[in-house]
């Protein structure tokens, strides 16, 4: 591989991008990124399969994932119970938030649960494998949306829901699968799938 040196502009015109990013890295980083969040869904959805995996103890690290029960009591005390500041009414104040959460996914929890965890260990596994990797990122990122709808306002740290959905919509766009993922082989071997979700 060669050194990069900093290109300059000919005639006023942008250098080429392509002598300022190594493609090869570039694409090991987004497959970086997109195991990353693989691994993060598919924990959090076995863990709601099975709770005892919702808690880590190694050593002095003490963590824990979000279980099927713990996903329903955090979107009903977000929506209905969280006090943001004195005198104002608890719960959420987006229009339309809480009788829709209410009346439609915690009313109907038995279904939306499964929908959770089939999101998370189907979005987390495909991730994982980079296949279908933009459409995978794209069912993720719904997921993440409709939570940050849930935090927007609760009164949190400013950066705690987009951390989560700003990288989600830059995998649902860019073809991160294909660098150490099932999406490479596929477009290799079938030209037709160069498009999204591959």
């Amino acid at each position: 591989m060669q050194p990069m040196t900093s290109p300059k502009p000919i005639s006023g015109r942008p250098p080429d991008a392509a002598r300022w990013v190594d493609p090869v890295l570039f694409g090991r980083g987004m497959a970086v990124i997109r195991i990353f969040f693989g691994v993060i869904l598919l924990a959090n959805g076995l863990a709601k399969l099975e709770p005892s995996l919702g808690r880590i103890d190694l050593g002095p690290y003490h963590a824990n994932l979000v279980t099927r029960d713990g996903a329903r009591s955090i979107l009903n005390f977000e929506v209905n119970e969280r006090e943001v500041r004195g005198g104002a009414s608890p719960g959420t104040q987006v229009p339309g938030l809480r009788p829709f959460v209410n009346n439609v996914v915690l009313a109907n929890w038995g279904v939306f649960q499964w929908v959770v965890v089939g999101i998370e260990i189907v979005g987390g596994g495909l991730l994982i494998l980079g296949l279908a990797t933009r459409g995978a990122a794209l069912v993720a990122l719904g997921q993440q949306l409709f939570l940050a709808l849930v935090y927007l306002s609760s009164n949190r740290w400013a950066f705690e829901q987009p951390h989560e959905y700003v990288p989600l919509i830059v995998l649902a766009l860019v073809p991160a699968g294909r660098v150490w993922g099932l999406d490479g082989p596929l477009v290799r071997d079938r030209p037709a799938l160069r498009r999204w979700p591959f």
